[in-house]
């Protein structure tokens, strides 16, 4: 049954809704749909699933792009409803030849709609009946022709070998003789030609079942002796290696070299100055797009002429003067194309891309073309529009003030660092603690990496050049507990922020996923940044998306902690492969918090959107 359809514009008035109906919605799908899916550029997706306590939704929906409309239905998804989309496009149809822009209220489309729910019911019926009358048709056809072939074959096996036979009876010698497509030979051959050992002389071409068995024998003695030895070569790869002891001397309980804070080795190593000037966060980066637009200008010229010899020089002059009627996807298809080439050869992933231009070209479908434009020139303004809406924040990302609401309640703010291996979490959490010093904020931090060997000293390193305190325990340690004392000694010392360092992990490893999974849930940190390079392309999709569905499936708690920002790395060594950047924030939501553009303390930027864009389409 249809749970509810509403007709609503893209500003988000409400122009009709189904009385009929009138089932109160569990939790807020519609809200849900819009956030998530339609703002966020998915709005080339069939459907939409949602799921609310004690209720589970899917959600189709179709777009009026030139009256700028949205027509969504709702309906428990274990139903299935088969009439749903062609309603919709029905409703669609309806509606719009009674639309008026000035009309807020339309209380005489409830007697159109039951009457295209009924036609649309109807429809389904019929299509529905028709298939289940087809079935046994189908069946009784099959069985018809199944027992033609069995009668031909008790024929054939009854006129025994004969000469002249056709294909068929070539393949019953072939079965005689022992040879079938399936390594197996059909029991009543084989009982014959066991039985039947004093007639060998009659079966001089049959298969020898004797030695059959005797080779299956062979090999299952062969495979028990390998496996054998290979379970052997197990017990003897479980057994440990013991360390050797020379001169006999004791041996060592830990390699564990490191050396305490305090200790005269640190006090005899010079502390640079920490101050390396103005980090780049702080800084306005100019922007100048003169010379892409030309570069642009440049390439529409050049792209418009084949079109022009295709088209010819008429029809197009008439085409860019009058307008086109309406867009179509056999328009919109090559220009999507070229620009999903384009998105790709930028370092987005192709899933990505591909949902992408699905969702531009739901947006354009049915729009009319304004006058002197080109497609192209439309397509590539309303993907334009898409990235800008990607990879705007939805919420503030301001941890500067987050900083100062936590320091009014008393307790630090925390911050949490993920990622895989390699990605530069360490180097870029002493970036981000250099920028919070030169905003008068007291920072410390947590050496929570107990698993790489010089994890703890690198970080030690980074505090020492800073000057700020750093909590440690050393190595073999449960890094949930080290979090955990450390925001209590921060709490105690009254610092502002405590940046917290992570072992690097791979997506697939789920013993360093679920010790991550206990971290966040244990202490609740206030931001998660996902540390992740910009040269990833595809894998970028994998990592995020393997990230935030183990802390999700691990979680204790009914909402799971997710990653909630993404500090991009390697910045400076990509040139204009800049979508990793789009990749990471489309598959997580998950806003581009800092940006690392260098190796010193002082290359750490923001983001600039409009750059982005503008490289990602050029």
């Amino acid at each position: 049954m249809l749970e509810q359809l509403l007709i609503f514009t893209r500003g988000g008035l409400i122009l009709w809704t189904c009385k009929e109906l009138g089932n109160a919605l569990r939790g807020s799908p519609i809200d849900t749909l819009i956030r998530s899916c339609l703002l966020e550029e998915r709005s080339g997706a069939a459907s939409y699933n949602y799921d609310a306590p004690g209720a589970a939704y899917t959600l189709k929906w179709t777009f009026h792009n030139e009256l700028g409309l949205v027509f969504v239905a709702v309906y428990q998804r274990i139903l299935h409803l088969l009439y749903v989309d062609d309603l919709l496009s029905m409703v669609k149809q309806g509606f719009s030849e009674k639309y008026d822009p000035k009309q807020m209220v339309y209380d005489d489309f409830d007697e159109t709609f039951r009457q295209l729910r009924m036609e649309a019911e109807a429809r389904a019926n019929e299509l529905k009946n028709s298939k289940q009358v087809g079935k046994p048709l189908n069946n009784a056809r099959k069985q018809g022709q199944d027992q033609k072939t069995g009668f031909g074959e008790n024929k054939k096996s009854n006129s025994g070998l004969a000469d002249g036979g056709d294909a068929e009876r070539t393949k019953g010698r072939k079965l005689e003789n022992g040879y079938s497509n399936g390594n197996h030979v059909i029991e009543s051959k084989l009982t014959a030609v066991v039985n039947g050992k004093d007639n060998a002389s009659s079966n001089v071409g049959a298969f020898d079942v004797n030695k059959l068995q005797k080779l299956r024998s062979k090999g299952g003695k062969r495979t028990d002796t390998i496996a054998n030895k290979g379970s052997k070569e197990e017990s003897k790869k479980k057994v440990t290696k013991k360390n050797r002891v020379w001169d006999d001397k004791p041996t060592e309980a830990k390699l564990d070299f490191t050396d305490a804070v305090g200790e005269e080795g640190d006090n005899n190593i010079e502390v640079l100055a920490a101050d390396q000037g103005q980090s780049m966060m702080d800084k306005e980066e100019v922007f100048s797009s003169d010379s892409e637009e030309e570069e642009e200008d440049e390439e529409g010229d050049n792209g418009s002429k084949p079109d022009a010899k295709k088209k010819g020089w008429f029809s197009s002059m008439f085409q860019s003067i009058s307008g086109k009627a309406s867009l179509d996807k056999s328009d919109l298809e090559p220009a999507l194309k070229a620009l999903k080439d384009r998105l790709m050869t930028k370092n987005v992933a192709e899933e990505i891309a591909e949902k992408l231009c699905e969702s531009v070209a739901a947006s354009l479908e049915g729009k009319k073309l304004a006058s002197f434009t080109r497609i192209s020139s439309t397509v590539q303004a309303a993907m334009e529009e898409a990235l800008v809406r990607i990879l705007t924040p939805r919420r503030s990302i301001d941890i500067l003030r987050d900083v100062h609401a936590a320091k009014e309640q008393k307790k630090p703010y925390v911050v949490v660092f993920v990622g895989v291996n390699g990605v530069g979490k360490s180097t870029n959490l002493a970036k981000v603690a250099y920028w919070l010093l030169q905003h008068k904020v007291s920072v410390m931090m947590a050496a929570c990496d107990t698993f790489r060997s010089g994890a703890v000293e690198q970080l030690r390193t980074h505090a020492r050049r800073l000057q700020i305190p750093i909590f440690e325990k050393g190595y073999e340690k449960d890094p949930a507990i080290v979090a955990k004392e450390a925001i209590q000694e921060a709490s105690r010392n009254g610092s502002d922020v405590v940046l917290v360092d992570t072992a690097g992990r791979m997506q697939d490893n789920e013993p360093l996923m679920r010790a991550l999974s206990k971290l966040i849930n244990l202490n609740k940190p206030d931001l998660v940044l996902f540390v992740g390079e910009a040269l990833v392309g595809n894998d970028a999709v994998d990592q995020l998306s393997k990230f935030n569905q183990k802390l999700a499936d691990l979680s204790t708690t009914p909402q799971p902690r997710l990653i909630d920002g993404i500090l991009l790395t390697k910045f400076d060594t990509i040139d204009d492969k800049v979508g990793a950047a789009l990749s990471m924030v489309y598959i997580s939501g998950a806003p581009v918090m800092f940006v690392g553009c260098g190796q010193s303390y002082t290359d750490l930027k923001k983001l600039n959107v409009k750059l982005i864009v503008k490289t990602l389409i050029k």
